[in-house]
């Protein structure tokens, strides 16, 4: 019997940094099939875009029907040199295995695929359904991943009752915290248009940015909230500004800012964008520069509710770990913002303190704790 470890070493093995599986895939399809899963590659792309590869794969048909999402892809090692063992190797050493992607997030996938397995050879007669929706776009642009998977799937009338994401949520010990939501993320582009200049004449210029700054600092002003029952304060960040000048003694044509929101319930996208609009306007009126304001996609805050299937999740680490997870919507975005248009959600993985960093790692007995409350979660939510 393969062990979750064991799964894990082989995923990391795949050099599949975003949004090449590298093999990933095909190994979780071979190990999926030979119980009986119904397997089914689903390839997306869009203009402009890389093709992405993803896998669902589905036994039974019957309810309640769980399924395990994740991603195989990963962000690139960096520098190699820089790494106690190699990236891709899946080495284990005193009792920790080293990798990209052994903490975010594959360590998680193998935990729930040792899990289902194990609980089919306990529970050989299924009586609900048990799916894995697994996609190589999450570290990328998450266009043509789980997003698109979701919807195929909503188009065709197949919705789980419940999903497991396992993203690495864990902060101090394995299943420590499990996260019920995440706030919604708002990214923008801000461009102001003056005449250039020589900056002994700035009456022959107009300089954009003294506009840019000025609208920048009355967006920053305003405190967005307090936070909420089950979300921190809301918070806008400005990331860029650029004005590609590189003479000092010239008054730039053209500045562009770069700011981000990440929102909690108490606003919607489509409110912060027309605060944003009417702040802007207010700010450049009157200055006689142009501007232009850009927007990324979105993605809207959700809450999925901490009882039903969350419980009985919080009652699986209970049991496997004797603690009680804490539930939270802290953090960035993940894939679990286009699964709720699906089914209730929630995440639930290994300590995240070294995802994305070089030597990423994971104690291998955190591994097998996690493919343990996994499969109790099914014995508790299936039967």
């Amino acid at each position: 019997m393969t062990s979750a470890t064991e799964y894990a070493q082989t995923l990391i093995r795949c050099e599949s940094v975003t949004p090449d599986d590298a093999g990933a895939l095909a190994y979780l399809e071979r190990e999926l099939g030979a119980a009986g899963f119904a397997c089914e590659r689903l390839r997306f792309s869009e203009p402009g875009t890389a093709d992405v590869e993803n896998l669902y794969a589905r036994l039974g048909d019957g309810t309640p029907h769980i399924c395990f999402a994740g991603h195989i892809d990963v962000v690139p090692p960096g520098d190699e040199a820089a790494w106690r063992l190699p990236p891709f190797a899946g080495e284990i050493e005193n009792g920790v295995l080293y990798g990209r992607g052994a903490v975010d997030m594959k360590g998680a996938v193998a935990a729930s695929l040792a899990a289902a397995l194990e609980y089919l050879r306990e529970k050989p007669d299924l009586v609900g359904s048990i799916s894995f929706l697994i996609t190589a776009d999450e570290e990328g642009p998450s266009i043509n991943g789980t997003r698109k998977v979701v919807e195929r799937l909503i188009a065709r009338g197949e919705r789980p009752d419940a999903c497991v994401l396992g993203e690495c949520t864990s902060e101090d010990a394995v299943a420590d915290t499990i996260k019920i939501g995440r706030r919604g993320s708002l990214g923008a582009e801000l461009i102001v248009r003056g005449v250039q200049g020589h900056v002994a004449y700035p009456h022959k210029a107009r300089n954009p940015l003294p506009a840019l700054i000025d609208a920048l600092t009355r967006l920053k002003a305003r405190r967005l909230d307090d936070g909420s029952e089950h979300f921190q304060p809301s918070n806008l960040e400005i990331t860029t500004i650029d004005t590609g000048n590189k003479a000092t003694n010239i008054i730039p044509a053209q500045a562009s800012a770069r700011f981000n929101i990440r929102f909690n319930d108490l606003h919607t996208a489509p409110q912060l964008k027309a605060w944003i609009e009417e702040e802007v306007a207010a700010a450049l009126l009157d200055t006689g520069v142009e501007h232009t304001l850009n927007f990324d996609q979105p993605s809207d805050s959700f809450l999925t509710s901490p009882g039903g299937f969350v419980k009985m999740l919080g009652a699986a680490v209970q049991a496997e770990t004797g603690r009680e997870p804490v539930l939270s919507t802290g953090g960035g975005t993940s894939d679990a913002r286009f699964i709720k248009d699906m089914c209730p959600v929630a995440e639930l993985g290994l300590l995240n303190a070294t995802a994305h960093k070089v030597d990423e790692h994971t104690a291998t007995a955190d591994i097998e704790t996690l493919a343990r409350i996994y499969k109790r979660f099914l014995h508790l939510a299936i039967g």
